[in-house]
This record gives C-alpha cells, sequence and structure tokens, in this order.
C-alpha cells in the first residue's frame, strides 16, 4: 500500500513514523511547504519527496493523510475526493464550522471514504467503556466526568490561532463522550478562568474550564480541561450508571498523587505529552485507516461525526463568553 502524506510537522512526522512501521505500507510520499521538513522525511523513513500536494496525488497513492495546518484542510481534503484517494485528515474538518458543513455537503454524494482524527476512539480503555456501555452492564447512565489537562500551555502563536480551548482541546472530550455513550448533547453551560499564562487571556481564552453538557437522555456530562497541569498530562473518564461505575485512565500512570495514608496508588511514571500517552491509539487509528484504503471497513470517523464535536465547541465557546446556557440547535441556527 502507498500513502502520501501532506503536512509533516509534529503530528505529521509523528504519522510518518508510525506508518513506516505498518507492515501493510510499502511506500510513503510526502510533501511539506517547508522543503527540509519534507527532505528529513525522506531519509528517516526512505520516502518519496513531492513537490505539491497535486504531486502527492498524481504519485500513484492509495490514500493520503492530511496533517497540513488547519486553513489548509478542506482544500486538501477536497482534492483527495476529486481524485477519488480515502483521506485521513487531522481534526478539525476547516478553521470554522460554516466551512466545515461546506466540505460536508461537498462530500456526501462523492463515494470517497473520509476519516477524521479523533485518536481517544482507538484507545484500549475507552474503547472498553463504549463495549461497557453498548452491553449495557452499567445500567442506564446518569453522569459522565471526562478530564483533559495538558502539563503546560502551548505557544503563543497556537493559542492566538487556535480558536480557543473549546475548539482545540475540550473538543476531545465532546467527540469521546458522543461515540462512549452513543448520545448527542442538547445544551450546555460553560465556564472559564485565568490565572497562568498572562497571553491565553490576552488571547481572549481562558487557561482553565468547565463545561456542563446535557445529554439527549437527560445524561449529565461534566468536562474539565486545563492549560496548566504540573504533574503532567491526564486524560480520565468516569461513566456512572444505576447499576455500575467504571473509569477510563485510573492506572498507574495517572498524573495525580494520592494523600490517604497507606496509599501509593498511582506508583508509575506520570504522562507529560500526548504522544506518550495515545502512542498505541495513533497505531491503532492508523492501521485502521489502512483497513479504510483497502476497503475492509468504512470510515470510524467521519466529517459528520466531527462537526458534531466542532458544534459542541461552538456552544461552548459562546456559552463561556455570555455566561448563559447555550443549546446546539442555537448555534447551527445562528451558523
Amino acid at each position: 500500500m502507498r500513502i502520501g502524506i501532506m503536512g509533516l510537522g509534529r503530528i505529521g512526522a509523528f504519522h510518518a513514523e508510525t506508518l513506516s512501521a505498518l507492515p501493510v505500507v510499502d511506500s510513503l510520499v510526502v510533501t511539506d511547504p517547508y522543503a527540509a521538513a519534507a527532505k528529513r522525511a525522506a531519509e528517516r523513513f526512505g520516502a518519496e519527496v513531492a513537490d505539491t500536494p497535486e504531486a502527492v496525488l498524481a504519485a500513484g497513492v492509495d490514500g493520503v493523510v492530511i496533517a497540513a495546518a488547519t486553513d489548509a484542510h478542506p482544500e486538501l481534503l477536497l482534492a483527495a475526493v476529486r481524485a477519488g484517494v480515502p483521506v485521513f485528515c487531522e481534526k478539525p474538518v476547516a478553521r470554522t464550522m460554516r466551512e466545515g458543513t461546506e466540505v460536508l455537503a461537498a462530500v456526501r454524494e462523492a463515494g470517497v471514504e473520509i476519516q477524521i482524527g479523533y485518536n481517544r476512539r482507538f484507545d484500549a480503555g475507552f474503547g472498553a467503556a463504549r463495549e461497557a456501555v453498548l452491553r449495557g452492564e452499567l445500567g442506564p447512565l446518569h453522569t459522565v466526568r471526562s478530564t483533559t489537562l495538558d502539563p503546560a500551555p502551548p505557544p503563543a502563536a497556537y493559542i492566538a490561532a487556535s480558536g480557543g480551548i473549546f475548539r482545540d482541546c475540550a473538543v476531545h472530550d465532546f467527540d469521546i463522550i458522543r461515540w462512549v455513550t452513543g448520545r448527542e448533547v442538547t445544551e450546555v453551560y460553560a465556564t472559564g478562568g485565568n490565572r497562568g499564562a498572562a497571553y491565553i487571556r490576552e488571547a481572549g481564552d481562558a487557561d482553565t474550564t468547565g463545561a456542563l453538557l446535557t445529554l439527549d437522555d437527560g445524561t449529565l456530562a461534566v468536562v474539565s480541561n486545563s492549560r496548566h497541569n504540573a504533574r503532567g498530562y491526564d486524560v480520565r473518564m468516569e461513566l456512572h450508571g444505576f447499576e455500575d461505575s467504571i473509569a477510563v485512565g485510573l492506572e498507574d500512570r495517572l498524573p495525580l498523587r494520592s494523600v490517604e495514608p497507606g496509599v501509593s496508588f498511582p506508583a508509575g511514571l506520570p504522562y507529560d505529552f500526548f504522544m506518550d500517552r495515545f502512542a498505541e491509539a495513533y497505531r491503532r487509528e492508523l492501521a485502521a485507516f489502512t483497513e479504510v484504503v483497502a476497503g475492509r471497513r468504512t470510515s470510524p470517523c467521519t466529517v459528520r461525526d466531527a462537526l458534531e464535536a466542532g458544534w459542541i465547541a461552538e456552544a461552548c465557546t459562546l456559552s463561556l463568553a455570555e455566561h448563559r446556557p447555550v443549546t446546539l440547535a442555537e448555534v447551527r441556527r445562528e451558523a
């Protein structure tokens, strides 16, 4: 199998390394606006270098991975679809929801499989939680708690262009809540604060947020996010039902310290980076994409899935700004 990669920054280079280790992938064709990045990838992974995305698509690739800057996602994704090439695209689909819905409309009848990169769907713990919910082991759910805490904030340039903490960070929580529970979000209430890096506040964003989501069956989901968690990278989920409760991420590398007498848990080295925490999930995600390319499965995370998480982020962003509950119907109507 021959796979093209468009964009070789941090995540693109990581994907190149992962793909090059998959037995089903015979060769890579890579491109990046910065020629040095493409050259490094060629040297590390034995990849072919193409001067442009169009050259990648013309190089006989069976599938393409888009890991370029967000602004380029719609154009590159649509070019691949027009060429009839299956696509793996990192989230988000586009910078704005309006653009994203335009992409969805353009690809709806194309018959080309598109997989959006929400890697938590391929984590063993989250997968086990989904299966427990589907099998009814917990009984009806009443509460879900989802947490993403970064060890340190990203650079100021990233913050300025990210669209805010709900769109670039909490959106992973929103997607995994939908996927694990199988429910849709109907209303949100969000709040936030700034007690850390000044450049986050200056960008009009919050560095620590909380969101209360109401799901369509009445289940409540509480989402906690922060740019500042000195102990490490903390991603967890709790699901509480009327018959049982379970947790994802409750293991020895959990970046949390117990102060209970005689308790040594967790005893391992805390996670300090998302690529560390989700290395195996990324491998499974791209292995799944090769199955999509081969026609053995349909996309495990569609454009519509990605947009649903995006609508929740839009609602939370509006709720934070206006200090009030916001329904998903409202933000869809205003888009």
